[in-house]
This record gives C-alpha cells, structure tokens and sequence, in this order.
C-alpha cells in the first residue's frame, strides 16, 4: 500500500532546459550552445550536483574553455540560476496538494547543488513537502542507490509503501531496484494522475 510520494524537481515540478537557462541572459544562439555543452553538460555541473566541486572553482574550469564575453553569464548561471522566475509543470502544484489532503506523505529527491535550499520554498507546492533529499549535501546522484536508501533512513520510510516520479528512466529504475515502485514523468499531470490512480491511489482525474 503506497502512503508516500517522492518527487525529482527539474522537468517534473519546474521546468528546466539549459536553453531556456541561457536564453534568459540573451545569448547568441551560437553561445547557447557553447554554454550547453561546456556548462551543462560538463563534469563540474556534475559535481555541483554531487557536492564535491566549490562555486568558484566551478566557474573557474568551465570559463577555461569559453569566450570571455560569456564568463559573467555562466557565473551567474552556477551561483543563481534559481533567481529567474521558476516555471512550474502545469498541474503539478495542484496535484501535490491534493495528495497531501488524502492523507500522503511527500518527499523531494533531486540531483541538486546545495542551493537548492534557498529556493524550495518557490517550488509548486513547497509547503506540502514533509522531507527533501538534495543530492549535493550527502554527496551522491541518482541513480546511486545509496542516495535512495538515504531517503528511507533519513525519514523512516519503507521503500514498500512509496512511488518515486522522475522523468528519467534511469532514476525511476535506480528506485524500483532499491524497493519503491516507479512512475516515469513525461510532462502530463494528467497522464500521472492516471498512473497513480493504477497504483491504488485515489487522486481526481
């Protein structure tokens, strides 16, 4: 019997694109996409999220390889990227929401830098959120298992009676093999609630 529900954060409660991200500082298209791939898609945004690289040393070894122009940009991008307006997934909050008055426990597990703790409270439905686990403070990603078991112990839960919802299948796989049952986000809320409905969990169509 399912009694929690955890949720990743990036593309499932807000939406998050490296375009969109570099789009808000008025890059060129053609430095959008160095900044995807020497910023987003580089071993320091991994180790951000992991917690084992500083901001400064971060911003440092990604401005080694890119135009100087692009160098205040992509500082402001790893210390406060959060400080845009956060777009959140269209039905999400309400779903969250609705969870939690059916009696619900929920969680947050992101792939994370620590500043994800000065903006949570801006997430669709942060007030309903009874524990998160972000992975930049106990230095592991999804799908690490460990990072999951992490989540159990912190909070007491038994991985039984829990739903993970990523819209990565890696991730949902990563908790499924730990015990948790898995649902995979493809951006419809609605499609979810579907989901969850087949799970045994009695949310509104």
């Amino acid at each position: 019997m399912i009694k929690n529900i955890v949720f990743d954060m990036g593309q499932v409660l807000i939406h998050w694109t490296p375009k969109q991200m570099a789009s808000l500082l008025g890059f060129s298209e053609q430095d959008t996409q160095l900044v995807e791939r020497e910023l987003f898609r580089s071993v320091e945004w991994v180790r951000l999220d992991r917690g084992t690289i500083a901001e400064a040393d971060a911003i440092r070894s990604v401005c080694s390889r890119l135009p100087e122009h692009l160098h205040e940009g992509v500082a402001q991008l790893i210390t406060g990227w959060w400080q845009w307006p956060l777009v959140p997934v269209s039905g999400m909050a309400e779903l969250i929401r609705e969870l939690k008055s059916l009696g619900f426990g929920i969680y947050l597990l992101s792939n994370a830098s620590s500043g994800l703790h000065e903006y949570f409270h801006r997430l669709p439905g942060a007030e309903c959120f009874d524990g998160k686990v972000v992975s930049a403070d106990w230095k592991m990603l999804k799908p690490q298992p460990e990072i999951y078991r992490t989540l159990y112990s912190e909070f007491h839960l038994d991985p039984a009676e829990c739903v993970f919802i990523d819209d990565i299948p890696a991730n949902v796989d990563g908790a499924m093999m730990t015990g948790m049952e898995g649902i995979v986000f493809h951006g419809d809320a609605v499609r979810l609630r579907r989901e969850l409905r087949a799970l045994g969990i009695p949310v509104s169509q």
